[in-house]
């Protein structure tokens, strides 16, 4: 594999990667994408319905939209490998991905590693991981049938997770630190419409207590400075996520917030031949059509780039 120096590397699937993929293999330039091996697909293999992406007037899956993204990149001629990037090396005229596999030179990368789940960081959640805490509701909702649920975080995501979860559980708890949500007004909407969800405002977790699995929460309120417990079988965190940049750190410019920096409106980083995209460089948007808008963009910039070579 290292004999032969391809054109262009990407590292990490998902929209971005995948719609990177797509452009470059239709520019042939014969695109390696290294996708994971757990983690092809990117976050929205963990997704329900995705109602926002164009072109679905009646939304589709996140696994579906994810393997038609897929299939439409091989059909263009991309290569996607299930392996695990374990090393980049960036610097010089020549780039090398080291996978578990193997390793592989190109003359330029688009990192499009993605990001992964934010941890609430309170005694009991590591403990309690996967015996009633969760980061996913599509993976994990069924196991908690007819029981209280508890659901932190006030945006898209905890709203989406919200009302999924209430097909399973007795009840869903929504647990905000503030006392609105930040979620869109349709989002919002369908949560409040919902009569099992319901909602616990200007509260903390600061504890998930149990013996055995997950039997209640600690909850501190910001506003009166009061503790409570709150009943729970299952606790589904949804406070956000971590840009994935362990592989390019001391590399690629980082910003304050912890995102690949890039030279807007370009996907490029510090790093001559080297390109961002999705959700790793975006900390603002973070929405499937706007990674799949980044990841075309870094394949344009790549082909710009190979020309001026």
């Amino acid at each position: 594999m290292a004999d032969t120096v391809h054109d262009v590397i990407i590292v990490g699937s998902g929209p971005a990667g995948y719609t990177a993929a797509i452009y470059t293999a239709r520019a042939g330039l014969h695109p390696v994408l290294i996708a994971g091996s757990v983690t092809a697909g990117g976050a929205l293999m963990q997704t329900t319905d995705v109602e926002n992406y164009p072109g679905f007037k009646d939304g589709i899956l996140g696994p579906d939209l994810m393997e038609q993204m897929r299939a439409q990149a091989e059909r263009f001629g991309a290569d996607i490998r299930l392996e695990d990037a374990e090393q980049l090396q960036l610097q010089g005229d020549v780039k090398k991905v080291v996978t578990d596999e193997g390793e592989y030179l190109a003359k330029t990368v688009i990192v499009s590693t993605g990001s992964e789940y934010r941890k609430l960081g309170v005694p009991g959640e590591e403990e309690f991981s996967g015996r009633g805490v969760s980061y996913c509701a599509t993976c994990d909702g069924f196991f908690f049938k007819d029981k209280p649920i508890v659901v932190v975080g006030g945006g898209d995501s905890a709203m989406e997770e919200a009302t999924f979860l209430a097909k399973f559980g007795s009840s869903v708890t929504v647990v905000h630190r503030r006392d609105e949500l930040r979620a869109s007004q349709a989002m919002q909407d369908r949560a409040k419409a919902n009569p099992k969800i319901n909602f616990v405002w200007n509260s903390v977790v600061t504890a998930i207590n149990g013996e055995g699995g997950v039997t209640s929460l600690t909850l501190h309120n910001r506003v009166s400075g009061e503790d409570s417990q709150l009943e729970a079988a299952g606790v589904f965190v949804a406070i956000g996520q971590i840009p994935r940049t362990e592989l390019v750190q001391g590399q690629l410019e980082i910003g304050p917030e912890g995102y690949i920096t890039v030279a807007a409106p370009s996907q490029a980083t510090n790093v001559s031949g080297v390109f961002a995209c999705g959700d790793v460089a975006d900390p603002r948007y973070q929405q499937a059509v706007t990674a799949a808008g980044s990841g075309c963009r870094a394949a344009l910039d790549v082909e710009h780039y190979l020309e001026q070579l």
